[in-house]
C-alpha cells in the first residue's frame, strides 16, 4: 500500500495522504490479506484527543488508513512539513468505499444507531449498492451480555468491512478493544452515517464543506461545540511551538 499512499506525522498523529487518483488502488490493498484493518476518519478534535488519550493515540497509531476530514488537519500538515493531505468529506469517502466493494460483490455489517434508523439505512444502502452483500445488521443499544455473541457472528460472517455508527457502547474504542477478536476485515466508525442514509441528517453541503464551515451546523445541533474555538486556538499554538521547534513530530 506504500506506493499508492504516504504517511506523516502532525503533532505525533499519523496522518495519510492518499491520492483521489490512487483512492481505488489503497482500497483493494486493504481488503488483500487475512488480518483485521482499522480504518479512521480523524478530524482535528479527534487528533487532540489522541495527544492526551493513551488508549485512543495507540488506536489512531495502529490504524491501517488514516483520513484527514478537518480542513484545520491540512492546513496544519502543509505548515509543518510541507505536504498536503487529501481531504475527504466522511460520507463521500464512505460511498466511495462502499461503491468498490460493491465492484468486488463484497459484504458489509452494519452495526449501531437506533433500530428504525438502521433498518431505514440499511433499505437505501441496499437500493444504493445492490450488488453490495449485506450479511448482518445490529443496533447499537446491545446489552453487556450480548456482546460476546455479536463480536462471534461479526467473526463468523467474517464481513469484507465492519461499518459502525453511534450508539455502540465506548463509540470508536470498542472497535479497537475488540480488535482481535473481531479477526478479518475493515472496520470503519463514523457517528452519523445511518443518519445520513436514512435521510434523518443532512451532510453538510460541498460549499460549506471546502470551506471548512461544516461546523457550523454542528453547533446548531449542540450549542456547546461553540467552545471547541478555544481548542482550535490551542492547536494552532502547538502548529507555532512545533514550527519553532523545527519537527513536526517531536
Amino acid at each position: 500500500m506504500e506506493a499508492y499512499c504516504e504517511r506523516i506525522e502532525l503533532l505525533k498523529v499519523p496522518i495519510d495522504i492518499v491520492p483521489r487518483d490512487k483512492f481505488e488502488d489503497v482500497i483493494s490493498a486493504l481488503l488483500r490479506g487475512s488480518e483485521g484493518k482499522n480504518i479512521v476518519l480523524l478530524s482535528l478534535w479527534d487528533l487532540l484527543r489522541a495527544r492526551r488519550s493513551g488508549e485512543y493515540r495507540e488506536y489512531i497509531q495502529n490504524a491501517a488508513l488514516v483520513i484527514p476530514i478537518s480542513k484545520s488537519l491540512v492546513g496544519g500538515a502543509r505548515f509543518l512539513t510541507g505536504k498536503t493531505p487529501e481531504r475527504y468529506m466522511p460520507f463521500n469517502f464512505i460511498v466511495n468505499l462502499l461503491t468498490i466493494l460493491e465492484l468486488r460483490e463484497r459484504t458489509v455489517y452494519l452495526l449501531g444507531g437506533k433500530i428504525p434508523v438502521l433498518t431505514k439505512a440499511e433499505k437505501h444502502i441496499r437500493e444504493t449498492f445492490p450488488k453490495l452483500r449485506i450479511i448482518g445488521r445490529f443496533p447499537g443499544s446491545f446489552k453487556k451480555q450480548s456482546e460476546e455473541t455479536l463480536i462471534q457472528v461479526i467473526r463468523k460472517s467474517a464481513p469484507s468491512l465492519l461499518l459502525v455508527n453511534s450508539g455502540v457502547h465506548n463509540g470508536e474504542r470498542w472497535i479497537t478493544r475488540n480488535s482481535a477478536r473481531l479477526n478479518t476485515g475493515l472496520r470503519l466508525w463514523c457517528s452519523d452515517i445511518f443518519d445520513v442514509f436514512a435521510e434523518r441528517r443532512r451532510r453538510p453541503s460541498r460549499v460549506m464543506f471546502e470551506s471548512g464551515l461544516e461546523w457550523i451546523g454542528f453547533c446548531f445541533r449542540n450549542p456547546l461545540r461553540i467552545f471547541r474555538i478555544f481548542r482550535y486556538f490551542y492547536y494552532n499554538i502547538l502548529l507555532v511551538i512545533y514550527k519553532l521547534r523545527g519537527t513536526s513530530n517531536k
